[in-house]
């Protein structure tokens, strides 16, 4: 795989796959796998970076059976690397085969929607064949196909659930660990404001996201109707991401403004309760490339925005509040489903918006949030195998 080393003052430079690519000495030595340096067992590394010396080079480099060997002046410790390895994280410039990156972006592509797409088309799974999954090899294939549609579209239908809130936990539990909050951890409620919020009452519920008031908002959400004698009470569904799209295209300056805007939130009903994230998160909230990651929006609990960079800033936020409700808000975007005993409603808090219509008589929820890093751990190794997601480590 390479064909020579050049040495360099701070780095080394090989050529992996045809590409000459850069590694620093520091960057090599912190990345030894040796038994001293990294305990395999854990995946955990031994090395204290700090101790490493800032001078620190190779004194004797070579390269035998694709692995490159190299002992350092420091201590003379010696490392080997898998030039596969490298490869893989390779970084100036990265080396890895477009084919293998694309690979993994189409194992775990997301889908976004309008209303005419999931019109008679939702995604769905059976809930006899998620409790039937095991932790055997091939066991988690339904849980598999399950994450995935979740993953893929924002959310999923489990049909065939008894109508019980022992079931729904256990369904809920079947995918990951139940998130307590100060709600509870696996919730069984009414309209009889048991918890000091307006989805504990029958009011009419705009499209929203939950636990904007959360530093670390939760990822998953799951709900089952388990009973309703009256009228209303219906759900809908928004692709927050594909109203984003819309609104960057439509409204560049708008999209620009809710990725850069913190917007305060609180949860304050109950007595001894007075939620708010450490720091106050956009609606549209970035990764480091400037790819969407997350949707915050709740109009219900934001908080008094009396502190602005710029306050200018002002009308131009409410502006774009507007151009943002106009979308998600839009019979295109905006899907109403009516839910039903023996159907579970999971969705992905970060992307799908839900809402619930003003209803008459009794009415009785169950459900339960779950982590959203727990969920993409599951997904990820089920979906790519748990090898290839150690390879990224």
């Amino acid at each position: 795989m390479t064909q020579s080393i050049i040495k360099g003052k701070d780095t080394l430079t090989l050529q992996l796959s045809g590409i000459e690519t850069t590694f620093h000495h520091i960057w090599l030595r912190d990345h030894c796998r040796c038994e001293a340096c990294y305990f395999d067992t854990t995946k955990q590394r031994l090395l204290n970076s700090a101790t490493i010396d800032e001078d620190i080079h190779p004194v004797e480099v070579t390269v035998n059976n694709e692995k490159l060997h190299v002992t350092w002046s420091q201590d003379q410790h010696k490392s080997v690397y898998d030039l596969s390895w490298l490869q893989l994280h390779s970084y100036n410039p990265p080396v890895l085969p477009k084919e293998t990156v694309q690979n993994e972006k189409k194992l775990l592509s997301r889908q976004f929607w309008r209303t005419k797409d999931m019109e008679n088309n939702m995604p769905a799974v059976d809930f006899n064949s998620i409790m039937a999954s095991s932790d055997a090899s091939d066991g988690e294939a339904a849980i598999k196909d399950w994450c995935e549609k979740i993953w893929r579209h924002g959310f999923s239908l489990i049909d065939n659930v008894p109508v019980t809130p022992e079931a729904t936990e256990q369904l809920c539990e079947k995918l990951m660990y139940i998130r307590p909050t100060h709600y509870g951890g696996f919730w069984d409620f009414t309209s009889d404001l048991g918890k000091k919020d307006t989805a504990y009452t029958n009011f009419d519920i705009s499209a929203h996201t939950d636990g904007t008031y959360w530093s670390d908002t939760p990822g998953l959400q799951l709900f089952h109707l388990l009973y309703h004698d009256g009228t209303g009470g219906t759900t809908s569904l928004v692709d927050a991401f594909q109203c984003a799209e819309l609104l960057k295209k439509e409204h560049p300056d708008s999209y620009d403004l809710l990725t850069k805007i913190p917007v305060p939130a609180h949860s304050a009903g109950e007595e001894k309760v007075c939620i708010q994230p450490d720091i106050a998160q956009p609606v549209l909230k970035l990764d480091a490339n400037g790819e969407l990651i997350q949707v915050r929006w709740n109009q219900s609990d934001r908080s008094c925005m009396d502190s602005w960079s710029n306050p200018e800033d002002v009308p131009k936020f409410y502006a774009a509040l507007r151009h943002w409700y106009k979308i998600i808000s839009s019979p295109e975007n905006e899907i109403f489903y009516q839910l039903r005993p023996g159907q579970c409603l999971i969705f992905d808090n970060w992307r799908c918006f839900h809402s619930r219509t003003e209803f008459t008589g009794k009415r009785r929820l169950c459900g339960a949030y779950i982590n959203r890093d727990d969920f993409v751990s599951k997904l990820r190794i089920l979906t790519l195998g748990r090898e290839k997601v150690l390879e990224t480590l």
